[in-house]
């Protein structure tokens, strides 16, 4: 494949590579490049959002490079303030590694295992004495870290600034110093903690890794980025009709985004897809179709679609709702807690948020409203809980 057929497909779904002329030239080097992305585990699942960057890894391995996962177990007990307006609350090791098992598997639902290679940069971060952290901070100045955004907003607010968190940028340059990294992955909002890795190198005496970064993908509310702490997120181990129930409920305006960021269908198709005059329905019918084909097959895809038109297109209970075990935690004294449970089953992030869907009338028992938030467990067992409009579960012992 030529370099210009090689950058039409690597351009796909980025915002910004620095540079497209050093690419070009990684490219033309006639061996598979060294393709990094940092992962700090923070979180047990793998949603859509994260997938994007992923996914990117994984056109360059198609092409016959190698993806280099920086396991952050070192970076992730500091905590990157990328985007946030406060320090973010540092975890221990045993968080971190846990999270990290969690995830592990799920990594080769899009990466190619042959072509991965793992690395935990508490292995080089770790060994470091206080006086290589003191030489490592000389080869940035402090008026470059507070370019930042975060930071000069924060400074403007007068919000603190802890050191560690100035130090976390240099701590990810150093991994891509480690691993001679040529390319280097990430969310938009990592693009000032890759251009440091960048110097970093040169510093060094390496030939600088090239930044590419990814548009973040806004979740299922429409507004926010999909974040599993938000709760607006599709996750790459949701089951086919949970996966294509929630991609059906994005707003229209970002099908044309989720298409390029989420499939692998041409964009020439995609424009046709969502031309005006074209029913958006239909469009996002086969965006959840190809979504749910790309992490469980093209049969469960149709078949996701066929329970989707039969369950609320024509307004239907499902006959066979996923059974799931009434929780030990939801219950008490033969008492049912309806907020509990539907938290315990993952359907809602908070009792809160239950009480909410209760009032406004969009929890269900085999069709019946719920009003209480405290039942029998008999009045529980055996039906199909609804939560929203895709969500039904069916409640056994």
């Amino acid at each position: 494949m030529t370099v210009d057929e090689q950058i039409a497909i690597l351009r796909r779904g980025t915002s910004a590579i620095v540079s497209e002329e050093d690419l070009r030239k990684k490219l033309s080097l006639g061996r598979p490049l060294r393709v990094k992305l940092g992962l700090d585990p923070t979180a047990k699942d793998i949603t859509l959002g994260w997938a994007v960057v992923l996914r990117k890894i994984r056109d360059f391995q198609r092409l016959g490079h190698t993806g280099c996962i920086i396991v952050g177990n070192f970076t992730a007990q500091i905590g990157d303030p990328t985007g946030k307006s406060k320090t973010r609350r540092q975890l221990t090791r045993e968080e971190v590694m846990e999270y990290f098992e969690a995830i592990q598997e799920k990594l080769y639902k899009i990466l190619i295992p042959e072509k991965t290679q793992l690395f935990f940069n508490e292995d080089w971060l770790g060994k470091m004495t206080f006086a290589d952290v003191i030489r490592l901070s000389s080869k940035y100045t402090v008026a470059r870290i507070l370019e930042r955004d975060d930071f000069t907003k924060r400074l403007a607010e007068q919000r603190p600034i802890s050191m560690h968190e100035i130090l976390y940028p240099l701590c990810q340059g150093m991994d891509s110093v480690e691993i001679d990294a040529d390319i280097e992955l990430g969310g938009n909002d990592q693009l000032f903690n890759n251009l440091v890795g960048r110097n970093l190198m040169e510093q060094y005496g390496k030939a600088p890794q090239v930044v590419m970064t990814c548009p973040l993908l806004v979740g299922t509310d429409g507004k926010e980025k999909m974040s599993q702490s938000i709760g607006n997120y599709v996750s790459i181990s949701d089951t086919p009709n949970d996966m294509f129930g929630k991609t059906m409920s994005i707003p229209d305006d970002l099908i044309g985004n989720w298409f390029e960021l989420c499939t692998d269908v041409p964009l020439s198709e995609v424009a046709e897809l969502t031309a005006e005059g074209q029913n958006p329905r239909n469009a996002k019918v086969r965006l959840a179709r190809e979504i749910v084909a790309l992490y469980h097959g093209e049969e469960a895809g149709a078949e996701a679609e066929q329970y989707f038109v039969d369950t609320f297109s024509k307004r239907q209970q499902p006959v066979e709702a996923e059974e799931v075990t009434l929780p030990d935690a939801a219950v008490a004294d033969g008492f049912v807690s309806i907020p509990a449970l539907i938290v315990e089953l993952g359907l809602a992030k908070s009792n809160g948020a239950v009480k909410d869907l209760v009032k406004a009338g969009a929890i269900a028992l085999d069709g019946e409203k719920v009003t209480d938030l405290r039942m029998e467990r008999d009045q529980v067992l055996g039906r199909v809980l609804k939560v929203g409009k895709h969500a039904f579960r069916k409640i056994v012992g």
